[in-house]
């Protein structure tokens, strides 16, 4: 599996290429498709990549990573299916679509991965969940593995966890970027500049996160506990989101984007 296609450079796919660049692959076992000369010329220039058309990434590559959006994946297809030869690995970036819809539209046999990253690959620390297709075995799982261990931790899953992998951690940055704005929001009304509360809530934000990664008690509930002294300030806060409900509202918010990725595979059954 040496040499690899992006198909569609947008932040994941351009991410990812940088990424790979960083692990140590060759700038020449690399290329990517690009619908905008001027982004395609761009990344060039900064990476050393060759941009090609969608046939000849097709005809060359050992991997195809499909990094388009959902809504473009069928006339990509219509360019990908008539060339592509049932031996390359087919990578699915694609939120919502079914390892099932590549196998309908491609050759017999060809193998496909789905993953689920999400936004924190631009910094390297993405959440990767893979998923193999009928056609697809351990030896290229593994191969997924290798290339997104380059952009942070990669997990294994059934398929049928995908949508809520998807809810879960593809959306979940967001969610946290929303509760951010929200407590910086809150720095502010109690008189607090906007850059410095934004300064004091990330790096909290940070320091918890990796708490939660590498310390030895990081069970949240844990953690939370160990903050919260009885009739102490962190407890009055506590009780106010669980009064407005904000429990409730983040699962079901969590339940709406898996319902949501749901609608999206069906839309191309």
């Amino acid at each position: 599996m040496n040499s690899i296609a992006v198909l569609g450079a947008g932040k994941i796919g351009e991410s990812l290429l940088a990424g790979l660049l960083q692990a140590g692959r060759n700038a020449d076992e690399l290329m990517f498709t690009e619908r905008h000369p001027e982004r395609a010329a761009q990344l060039t220039a900064e990476y050393g990549i060759e941009h090609v058309d969608v046939a000849t990434a097709v005809r060359r590559a050992d991997v195809l990573v499909v990094a388009v959006k959902p809504q473009d994946i069928e006339p990509l297809l219509d360019q990908v299916a008539p060339l592509l030869d049932a031996a390359t690995l087919v990578v699915s970036l694609c939120a919502g679509l079914p390892t099932k819809l590549y196998e309908r539209r491609l050759a017999e046999g060809t193998p496909v991965v789905r993953v689920m990253p999400n936004t924190p690959m631009v910094v390297g620390e993405a959440m990767s969940a893979i998923s193999a297709g009928s056609h697809a075995g351990d030896e290229h799982l593994a191969v997924v593995e290798e290339l997104l261990s380059s952009v942070g931790k990669v997990v294994r899953v059934p398929e049928t966890q995908q949508d809520a992998v998807t809810a879960l951690s593809g959306s979940g940055p967001a969610y946290f970027f929303y509760l951010v704005e929200a407590m910086i929001d809150a720095g502010i009304l109690l008189g607090i500049p906007r850059a410095t509360a934004a300064d004091l809530i990330v790096q909290a934000a940070v320091g918890a996160a990796t708490m939660l990664r590498d310390g030895t008690e990081g069970h949240p509930t844990i953690l939370r506990e160990a903050v919260t002294s009885p009739a102490g300030t962190t407890i009055a806060g506590i009780r106010e989101l669980e009064k407005h409900g904000v429990r409730a509202a983040l699962i079901d918010a969590i339940e709406a984007a898996r319902d949501r990725s749901v609608e999206l595979g069906r839309a191309h059954d």
